[in-house]
């Protein structure tokens, strides 16, 4: 039994079925293949890709697949750089740092990627889906896009988001709730108030938007994508199902953190990057706890962690590494791409069929 909606339709995949875009290396070419060659949607993370390793990313996964995928970037917010506040965090920072025999690193040039230039990568490559998180894409880049053939879709925590971003003219809405895994996607209000459960959102987002919208947030297994399709939604999005995957460029102790977390429990974070966002608590989130109000921004903090979790992953420290997972986390299994995919389906088949 399959699920065939207009999102399967509009993007030309066998199922409705979307790896979410984890940035940070997660999204290897290798797995972005595997889930399109499936027939679900894979989708290169690439907020924090220079655009040349973005554009050689694209082009090795077209070489893997000729199957349609997705590139997400983040949409630029503005943010502040508190020398005092930097001085403040790196002072709980350098314990870590201490620990992992590490020296505090110089100032980073620069704390963000170029979004213009990334941008203009995706729009040259002319990939067949364009997802964006953190804000809202501008109409004249969003029509950019649609001319070329590029489906357009945006990340809302709220109704009021989704609200927005239709009216901007994308084609489709991911309903991320708060038992996603990763950063929020936030971008009206504070992260605390859009702390609305995939559950709850997607029914309200599905009434409130003619666009087809995607469930986001616990979502680990056909029962998850059952239930989505009952609230509405024509399609999933899943991230902590696929890190676990055989091609995920995950570190080997995010991996095992994930397969092994029976009872571990999950919080959301401003400690590793400035920008709230779900993961596994380790010591590093508990050593930073009472600072974080006082952290700075994102990007900044983004880029004065980064050594710590480099130097923590190679070293199979998971206490300093940022385990993003979702509330689902638990249910992750070990298996590649291709074979999570046809599990999910059948899983789903089967739920229907009771």
């Amino acid at each position: 039994m399959s699920w065939q909606t207009e999102l399967t339709t509009r993007l030309g995949i066998k199922h409705p079925i979307i790896q979410a875009p984890m940035a940070g290396g997660t999204t290897t070419p290798a797995l972005v293949a595997a889930v399109s060659n499936a027939g679900g949607l894979g989708s290169i993370g690439a907020g924090y890709m220079a655009p040349d390793d973005l554009a050689g990313a694209i082009a090795e996964t077209m070489r893997m697949t000729s199957k349609p995928f997705a590139v997400n970037l983040f949409i630029p917010q503005p943010f502040q750089i508190d020398e005092e506040r930097i001085e403040q965090a790196n002072a709980r920072l350098d314990v870590f740092r201490q620990e992992l025999n590490i020296e505090r690193p110089a100032p980073p040039k620069h704390y963000a990627q170029p979004f213009e230039d990334q941008f203009e990568t995706v729009l040259e490559a002319g990939v067949a889906v364009f997802s964006s998180t953190f804000g809202q894409l501008d109409a004249g880049r969003i029509k950019a896009l649609q001319d070329h053939g590029t489906c357009v879709i945006g990340t809302a925590t709220t109704v009021d988001e989704a609200r927005a971003l239709a009216e901007d003219g994308v084609d489709m809405i991911v309903a991320q709730g708060s038992d996603a895994g990763g950063h929020r996607g936030t971008f009206m209000g504070s992260a605390e108030q859009a702390m609305i459960g995939t559950l709850s959102l997607v029914p309200q987002i599905a009434d409130t938007v003619d666009i087809p919208v995607i469930a986001s947030g616990g979502i680990m297994d056909g029962r998850g994508m059952a239930a989505c399709r009952m609230l509405g939604a024509a399609g999933v999005q899943m991230g902590s199902a696929f890190l676990t995957c055989t091609e995920s460029g995950a570190k080997p102790a995010h991996k095992s953190a994930l397969l092994e977390s029976r009872g571990r429990a999950t919080a959301v974070t401003r400690a590793f990057s400035g920008k709230a966002a779900r993961g596994l608590t380790n010591r590093f989130i508990e050593h930073m706890a009472p600072i974080e109000a006082a952290l700075p921004d994102y990007p900044v903090q983004n880029g004065w962690t980064k050594d710590i979790r480099a130097a923590a992953g190679k070293a199979d420290r998971d206490e300093f590494m940022s385990l993003w997972a979702g509330q689902a986390a638990s249910l992750a299994r070990s298996m590649d791409a291709a074979e999570l995919v046809d599990t999910l389906m059948r899983e789903y088949d089967a739920c229907i069929q009771q």
